[in-house]
Formats: structure tokens, C-alpha cells, sequence
């Protein structure tokens, strides 16, 4: 008996995915060439041998946490953002870098007469598998392609009338946006077509003060918090990592004017 079709909706950044599965292979290559007696405290290999190890072991952790959170991870983090919204399931609600559509399809589900519209400019480098068919197939797995839709269009220039919507949602895509002009542009774009009394959710890695700021400029109370559930281990550490330009977490508001 075959087993039911399981939404996918890929693997995060899969170009960093790739580049840290390479360094914790050099790494994992550099402790078996020392246990095996190739190169010692010693030998000037160690120079490069030792740090490397140390560098593969943590890219291999962070490669599997990865990897776990696109597969598993991020379905049950969604639920827990989207659960911020109450939701009475006749929202009309926007997308924005939807992806294979993880958010849209779990805003959908929460609908009834509702629906929910995706946009994407689908750049494959921020999410493997990444095309327009993607987030309607999920849909379709998901029982509710009666209530989606989705088209190629660019967050920075939203092809939709001023209030068009009561929920605006965005998930891990306005920070591949690297211009702060740019980036403003698409989130005042998402206070353009929300309504007055709409609500938006920004979930995402990088510029949250930004977002709220803007946002608060545009007529929305926006307020930043820090990430849900089992993100907040991942938000720490990669904040350590990075010195604090990496941190998970979310912005969400109210359009008041």
C-alpha cells in the first residue's frame, strides 16, 4: 500500500546547506588523518588541521539542524507564528516570498471562504525547488488548493490595489532583499495593500528593528520579538556566530491608518 504524498517545502538556503556539509567533510577528513597518525600537535599541518576540525564538527551540527528545520522543524514553527493571528477564516491574506508555501498553505487551512495569494520572484538560491507549480502542488497535498493562488511577482512592487487584504504574512524572504532602500520599499509595500484594521506578520532572520520601524512609519503598530519554540536555541547561536547579525525571530502588527 503506497503511503500518502507529503507536502515539501525544501530545503532552506540550500547553497549555505551545501558549503557547510563541505567544511565539516574537511573537517571530519582532518580527525581521521590525525587519529590514523598522519600529522601531529607537532607538524605544521596542525596549524590549519586542528581549527579545522573544530569548524567541521560545528558546520556538520548546523548542517543537520538545517536540514531537520526545512524538513520538520519549520512546519511546526509556522503553526506557532500563525497561531500570534486570530483568525476568523474569511480573511483574504497575502504571501509575500512565498515559497513552496509554507506559510500560505498554513494560512489557507486556517481559512474557509478566505483564500490566500502567494508571490514569489522564485530565486532557487534561497530554497531548493523553488517554481511557481511548487506551492500549488503543497496545496493540492494539503486538501486546500481550492483556496490558493499564487503568481511571479516582486515584493519591492506588489501588482495590488492600496487595502486589498486583512492579512499580510512574509517568511525568511524579505532579508534576501540586500539593498535597505529596497527592503524598505517592499515592507512599506505590505502596508499598501493591507487594510486598515489588517494585521502583519514578518518572520524572518535579519533587519526585524528595521521592519517594525518601518512599519510603525507606514501606520501599523509593529512591534519585534524574539523567535518561537526551538528556534530561540538556533536564533542564540547563530547570534553568537555571527555577532549578532543573524537572529530569528518575528514582527507583527496592526494597520491603524
Amino acid at each position: 500500500m503506497s503511503q500518502p504524498a507529503r507536502a515539501d517545502y525544501g530545503v532552506d538556503a540550500p547553497a549555505a546547506v551545501r558549503n557547510l556539509l563541505i567544511v565539516c567533510a574537511l573537517g571530519v577528513l582532518s580527525l581521521v588523518s590525525r587519529v590514523a597518525g598522519v600529522w601531529d600537535r607537532e607538524s605544521p599541518f596542525a596549524l590549519l588541521g586542528r581549527p579545522l576540525i573544530s569548524a567541521g564538527l560545528s558546520c556538520g551540527v548546523m548542517a543537520v539542524w538545517m536540514i531537520w528545520s526545512s524538513k520538520y522543524g519549520k512546519v511546526r514553527e509556522r503553526e506557532e507564528y500563525l497561531d500570534l493571528l486570530a483568525w476568523r477564516g474569511d480573511e483574504r491574506v497575502l504571501d509575500v516570498g512565498c515559497g513552496r508555501g509554507l506559510f500560505l498553505v498554513g494560512a489557507a487551512k486556517r481559512l474557509t471562504t478566505g483564500r490566500a495569494m502567494g508571490i514569489d520572484i522564485w530565486q532557487a538560491e534561497d530554497l531548493s525547488g523553488n517554481q511557481p507549480s511548487a506551492p500549488l502542488q503543497n496545496a493540492t497535498i494539503e486538501g486546500v488548493a481550492e483556496r490558493v493562488e499564487a503568481q511571479t511577482a516582486d515584493a519591492r512592487k506588489l501588482p495590488f490595489e492600496d487595502a486589498s487584504f486583512d492579512v499580510v504574512l512574509s517568511s525568511a524572504a524579505l532579508h534576501n532583499i540586500y539593498d535597505a532602500g529596497e527592503r524598505e520599499t517592499a515592507v512599506r509595500e505590505i502596508a499598501r495593500v493591507l487594510k486598515v484594521g489588517g494585521r502583519v506578520l514578518i518572520v524572518d532572520v535579519r533587519h526585524l528593528r528595521q521592519y517594525a520601524q518601518i512599519l510603525r512609519d507606514a501606520g501599523c503598530d509593529g512591534e519585534q520579538d524574539a523567535a518561537r519554540s526551538v528556534q530561540k536555541l538556533l536564533s542564540h547561536v547563530m547570534r553568537l556566530l555571527t555577532l549578532g547579525a543573524v537572529q530569528i525571530g518575528y514582527v507583527m502588527g496592526r494597520k491603524a491608518r
